[in-house]
Protein backbone atom coordinates (compact mmCIF):
# COMPACT_ATOMS: atom_id res chain seq x y z
CA UNK A 1 0.00 0.00 0.00
CA UNK A 2 2.67 2.41 0.86
CA UNK A 3 4.42 2.15 -2.45
CA UNK A 4 0.99 3.25 -4.08
CA UNK A 5 0.79 6.29 -1.56
CA UNK A 6 4.30 7.27 -2.78
CA UNK A 7 3.48 6.59 -6.80
CA UNK A 8 0.74 8.64 -6.16
CA UNK A 9 2.29 11.70 -4.82
CA UNK A 10 5.02 11.98 -7.20
CA UNK A 11 2.49 11.51 -10.31
CA UNK A 12 0.72 14.52 -8.64
CA UNK A 13 3.27 16.63 -7.72
CA UNK A 14 5.13 16.65 -11.55
CA UNK A 15 1.77 19.15 -13.06
CA UNK A 16 3.58 18.55 -16.34
CA UNK A 17 3.39 14.93 -17.01
CA UNK A 18 1.56 13.74 -20.38
CA UNK A 19 -0.44 11.14 -18.21
CA UNK A 20 -2.04 13.85 -16.40
CA UNK A 21 -3.10 16.00 -19.44
CA UNK A 22 -5.23 13.19 -20.54
CA UNK A 23 -9.21 13.86 -20.58
CA UNK A 24 -9.63 10.51 -18.18
CA UNK A 25 -6.98 11.59 -15.77
CA UNK A 26 -8.81 15.56 -16.02
CA UNK A 27 -12.38 13.75 -15.47
CA UNK A 28 -10.35 11.72 -12.14
CA UNK A 29 -9.34 14.53 -11.30
CA UNK A 30 -12.22 16.48 -11.14
CA UNK A 31 -14.45 13.60 -9.90
CA UNK A 32 -11.94 12.67 -7.44
CA UNK A 33 -11.54 9.50 -4.87
CA UNK A 34 -13.20 9.36 -1.70
CA UNK A 35 -12.74 6.94 1.34
CA UNK A 36 -14.09 7.02 4.74
CA UNK A 37 -12.27 5.61 7.61
CA UNK A 38 -14.77 4.16 9.71
CA UNK A 39 -14.38 2.83 13.30
CA UNK A 40 -10.47 3.79 13.00
CA UNK A 41 -9.48 1.14 10.70
CA UNK A 42 -6.80 2.85 8.49
CA UNK A 43 -6.18 -0.91 6.76
CA UNK A 44 -9.68 -1.45 5.46
CA UNK A 45 -9.92 1.73 4.28
CA UNK A 46 -6.48 1.60 2.49
CA UNK A 47 -7.60 -2.06 1.01
CA UNK A 48 -11.22 0.06 -0.27
CA UNK A 49 -9.10 3.13 -1.73
CA UNK A 50 -6.70 0.53 -4.10
CA UNK A 51 -9.97 -1.22 -5.17
CA UNK A 52 -11.46 2.16 -5.98
CA UNK A 53 -8.48 3.32 -7.67
CA UNK A 54 -7.92 -0.26 -9.63
CA UNK A 55 -11.67 0.55 -10.81
CA UNK A 56 -10.96 4.10 -12.13
CA UNK A 57 -8.02 3.36 -13.74
CA UNK A 58 -5.41 5.22 -11.60
CA UNK A 59 -3.40 2.12 -10.81
CA UNK A 60 -2.54 1.77 -14.12
CA UNK A 61 -1.25 5.07 -15.22
CA UNK A 62 0.65 4.49 -11.76
CA UNK A 63 2.08 1.40 -13.25
CA UNK A 64 3.28 3.12 -16.78
CA UNK A 65 4.69 5.54 -14.80
CA UNK A 66 7.01 3.74 -12.76
CA UNK A 67 10.99 3.42 -13.67
CA UNK A 68 11.59 0.75 -11.45
CA UNK A 69 13.73 -2.34 -12.24
CA UNK A 70 11.44 -4.97 -14.11
CA UNK A 71 12.11 -8.48 -13.05
CA UNK A 72 12.52 -10.91 -16.37
CA UNK A 73 9.45 -12.81 -14.85
CA UNK A 74 7.71 -9.73 -15.27
CA UNK A 75 9.12 -9.41 -18.51
CA UNK A 76 7.84 -12.77 -20.18
CA UNK A 77 4.57 -12.54 -18.73
CA UNK A 78 4.08 -9.30 -20.14
CA UNK A 79 5.43 -9.88 -23.60
CA UNK A 80 3.29 -13.49 -23.75
CA UNK A 81 0.14 -11.05 -22.79
CA UNK A 82 1.08 -8.42 -25.15
CA UNK A 83 1.70 -11.13 -27.75
CA UNK A 84 -1.77 -12.91 -26.82
CA UNK A 85 -3.43 -9.68 -27.56
CA UNK A 86 -1.95 -8.97 -30.67
CA UNK A 87 -2.68 -12.21 -31.99
CA UNK A 88 -6.40 -11.67 -30.86
CA UNK A 89 -6.61 -8.57 -32.92
CA UNK A 90 -5.18 -10.28 -36.24
CA UNK A 91 -7.48 -12.71 -36.05
CA UNK A 92 -10.21 -10.64 -35.33
CA UNK A 93 -9.07 -8.14 -38.25
CA UNK A 94 -8.90 -11.36 -40.28
CA UNK A 95 -12.62 -12.53 -39.83
CA UNK A 96 -13.72 -8.87 -40.24
CA UNK A 97 -12.11 -8.01 -43.48
CA UNK A 98 -13.64 -12.35 -44.53
CA UNK A 99 -16.93 -10.97 -43.54
CA UNK A 100 -16.33 -7.70 -45.60
CA UNK A 101 -15.42 -9.38 -48.88
CA UNK A 102 -18.31 -11.90 -48.68
CA UNK A 103 -20.99 -8.95 -47.80
CA UNK A 104 -19.46 -7.01 -50.88
CA UNK A 105 -19.12 -10.31 -53.57
CA UNK A 106 -23.38 -11.36 -52.15
CA UNK A 107 -24.00 -7.44 -53.61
Amino acid sequence: MNSITKSIATILSRPGAAALSSPIWELQQWRGIRVKVRYGSLEQALVVMQRKMQSSGIERLIKREQRHHIKNSEKRVLARKNLERKIRSQDLARKLKSILIKKVRGL
